[in-house]
């Protein structure tokens, strides 16, 4: 198939600088601001979706910013791929830790990236994966090789919980009708050892707000006699997990699997360096649950973390306050068989119970997720790892990633489709921190993977 790295490499540098053109739109879904901006990215996704060369695109409205569909159905009898991505960005926050502008890309040659990086908000996650798709479908369309159908579906949501992509697919179960869903948006242990993610934490997201006296008082004059809802919310989030770091909230491991030892066993052969871990966070020792790895600790085993905490005076200088009230965002990350729904309840029950009389709580529930699990013996999973095998010439390590993509979880429950996470990501690509950055090789790896995938799931699906 030499004629995916001729097309690639005769239009390399256009496929970088379109990216980068992508990656100029300030797309922030989060922040009403920049409405405008991401209304424009939905539009250049669309064009991006014509140019390639699909059919019957369309910015399709919802209650909030709009999914983009395209697709190429060139037999009803082949196969059909849905390709899920989306075109909203985290927040660039905060920005003077960047050293170049967020939505001003450049390309820098990294240690890791010899080959030079983009450095912008959005790069990885998932501006730069999900238009890899674009291309190798242009790729495909262009040397007249495309083997099945594809439907196209970009979302401007996913940074803010997906919640009217939901709405979308419930709708729109006949125009989405597929036999696989491919998905760009996690990533690959190494560029020498690929992997493929074939597990997804689910995520239940809390806020939570302790009120003391009816006004900021004076520390001098009240201090001693009232709460300070400051001091009772660290109390209370203290008491959150024990001396081994377990989450005390009652029932929340009911559901959990423990793992057997041959599964501890496969994860563990996964290529992982503890010095290199502790060094790319310049990191003194690790920390977390006792009796589990760090990789476990990373995958398998749900999690607790105070994500943002606030109350009271924060300004230059001093002013003596007692807060009238203290804030916090906590999410948890789930495993298999713990549900969204009841992990919120048992934290709100328990967080409730933690206050003293003399303060009020409210906890008032986020987004959320459930998680996800592929088996690696289906079609697509097996299409995808040789897809790999072909361009990194290894088999590629089946991995379970911590974080959360909850619209997946629904595509199985709503379309009965299976999903293969096929990123191309590294972790230390900063996603969500300030220099996020995405590979030229791993940009251009993805783009030459892509056909590969598609060319053996269309043979394997027809007995090929």
């Amino acid at each position: 198939m030499e004629y995916i790295n001729n097309y690639i490499n005769k239009n390399k540098d256009r496929f970088i600088n379109e990216l980068i053109e992508l990656l100029k739109i300030p797309s922030i879904s989060a922040d009403p601001t920049y409405k405008k901006d991401v209304l424009n990215c939905a539009d250049a996704v669309a064009k991006s979706m014509k140019d390639a060369g699909a059919d019957n695109i369309e910015i399709c409205e919802t209650s909030g910013y709009p999914i983009v569909y395209g697709d190429k159905i060139i037999d009803s009898n082949l196969p059909t791929v849905l390709v899920y991505g989306h075109y909203d960005v985290q927040p660039a926050d905060p920005l003077e830790l960047w050293t170049s502008g967020p939505f001003d890309p450049v390309i820098k040659k990294t240690d890791i990236h010899p080959e030079g990086a983009i450095f912008a908000r959005g790069s990885c996650d998932d501006k730069g994966q999900f238009y890899m798709h674009i291309k190798a479908f242009e790729l495909m369309i262009n040397t007249n090789t495309l083997p099945c159908n594809i439907k196209l579906m970009i979302e401007g949501e996913e940074e803010v919980g997906s919640e009217n992509l939901g709405v979308f697919v419930k709708e729109n179960k006949e125009r989405l009708q597929c036999d696989a869903i491919l998905i760009s948006d996690t990533g690959i242990i190494a560029n020498d050892t690929p992997s493929i993610t074939t597990g997804l934490r689910g995520l239940s997201y809390m806020e939570v707000e302790v009120t003391g006296p009816n006004r900021d008082l004076h520390s001098g004059l009240y201090g001693g006699a009232v709460a300070n809802p400051i001091n009772i919310l660290c109390e209370m989030i203290a008491k959150m997990k024990d001396e081994n770091n377990r989450i005390t909230i009652p029932g929340f491991y009911d559901n959990v699997d423990e793992l057997s030892a041959e599964e501890r066993e496969d994860i563990a052969r996964a290529p992982f360096s503890l010095e290199g871990y502790k060094k790319a966070l310049d990191l003194s020792d690790i920390h977390g649950e006792e009796d589990y790895t760090t990789m476990e600790r990373n995958g398998i085993r749900p999690t607790l973390d105070v994500n943002g905490i606030w109350g009271g005076y924060t300004g230059e200088g001093a002013k003596t306050v007692i807060p009238s009230k203290a804030f916090a965002k906590i999410s948890m990350r789930l495993v298999p068989n713990q549900s969204d729904a009841e992990i919120t309840d048992k934290f709100t029950k328990y967080f409730e119970s933690l206050a003293p009389k003399s303060v009020t709580v409210k906890v008032s529930p986020h987004h959320g997720g459930e998680p996800y699990v592929s088996p690696t013996d289906i079609p697509a999973y097996i299409a995808a790892s040789k897809a790999m095998e072909t361009t990194y010439g290894k088999k590629p390590v089946p991995v379970r990633s911590g974080g959360s993509i909850p619209i997946v979880a629904l595509f199985e429950e709503e379309l009965g489709v299976k999903s293969i996470l096929l990123g191309f990501g590294l972790d230390s690509d900063a996603i969500h921190s300030p220099n996020e950055h995405y590979g030229i090789f791993n940009y251009l790896k993805g783009i030459e993977t892509i056909p590969h995938f598609f060319d053996n799931y269309s043979k394997l699906r027809q007995g090929i």
